[in-house]
């Protein structure tokens, strides 16, 4: 277990892996507006939540952590088992937090 955390934590040290998980995440944040306005017609309805934009917000966050996690096992062929520690994926996603934010607003405006 510790092996898949130090082999994942390295991962995202390589140029050429961290680069791949940004454009990864930067597609995935592009995808937002079409998912939102085709799954989350009524948010607030449907969920029952107070604020559309943090409930979305944090909604594309876990989704984007666990398809980045998904993506860079497959990447580098690694297994699945076991359990994976995902606060680096968490702080590359964070880096791209203004645009993910910018395009929640965007898709409920629409």
């Amino acid at each position: 277990m510790n092996e898949i955390l130090c082999g994942l934590s390295k991962m995202l040290q390589d140029s050429t892996i961290r680069k791949s998980l940004d454009e990864y995440i930067k597609a995935r944040i592009k995808e937002i507006s079409m998912e939102v306005s085709q799954t989350f017609p009524d948010v607030q309805k449907v969920w029952k939540c107070e604020n559309q934009l943090d409930f979305l917000y944090g909604y594309y966050v876990g989704k984007i952590e666990e398809g980045a996690l998904r993506y860079l096992l497959k990447a580098t062929r690694a297994s699945a088992g076991g359990y994976v520690d995902t606060f680096d994926i968490r702080g590359v996603i964070e880096i791209h937090r203004n645009e993910l934010l910018v395009a929640v607003k965007k898709s409920l405006e629409q």
